[in-house]
């Protein structure tokens, strides 16, 4: 059971980290879009995306936790454990927080789409793919997770 638990844990922080690399390769691709029909185009390819980041955050948590108390030489309350655990937190929060311009900025693309207005530049539309609070709330939880890698690898205390 330990195998497959841990495998799976790999797993979904394998897919985590995919998926930060494909919204930082969008984030910076993008960031000088001002017509809509450009920006929908990233964000297509972002979708599938939000599957990998959902099913990342959640599957760490849930099969790391579960490693915890399948092993008898670990407990959830362990420091690092619980370190991970309310960096996990952080992290989460901060992406939600990192995502919400690009958010705006999708339906505001799709709402131009839709008057007819995809190929016309739009400043309101680069304004928000452009949003610094985004990106440093996206470059806090890629650190956060960098530093819960560290902790997993090297398990301080433990």
């Amino acid at each position: 059971m330990y195998e497959w638990l841990l495998f799976l844990h790999l797993l979904t922080a394998f897919a985590l980290v995919a998926a930060l690399v494909v919204f930082w390769t969008i984030g910076f691709v993008a960031r000088n879009v001002d017509r809509p029909a450009e920006s929908l185009r990233y964000f297509r390819v972002a979708r599938p995306t939000n599957v990998l980041v959902i099913a990342g955050t959640l599957g760490t948590l849930i099969f790391g936790v579960w490693l915890a108390i399948e092993r008898d030489e670990y407990q959830v309350w362990d420091g690092w454990i619980l370190g991970a655990i309310v960096l996990w937190a952080i992290a989460a929060e901060t992406g939600r927080r990192g995502g919400i311009p690009y958010m705006k900025a999708q339906k505001l693309a799709e709402r131009l789409a839709g008057e007819g207005r995809a190929d016309e530049p739009n400043a309101e539309l680069r304004t928000l793919l452009q949003d610094r609070a985004g990106m440093l709330f996206n470059a806090v939880s890629s650190l956060v997770i960098l530093v819960i890698l560290v902790d997993m690898i090297y398990k301080p205390g433990a």
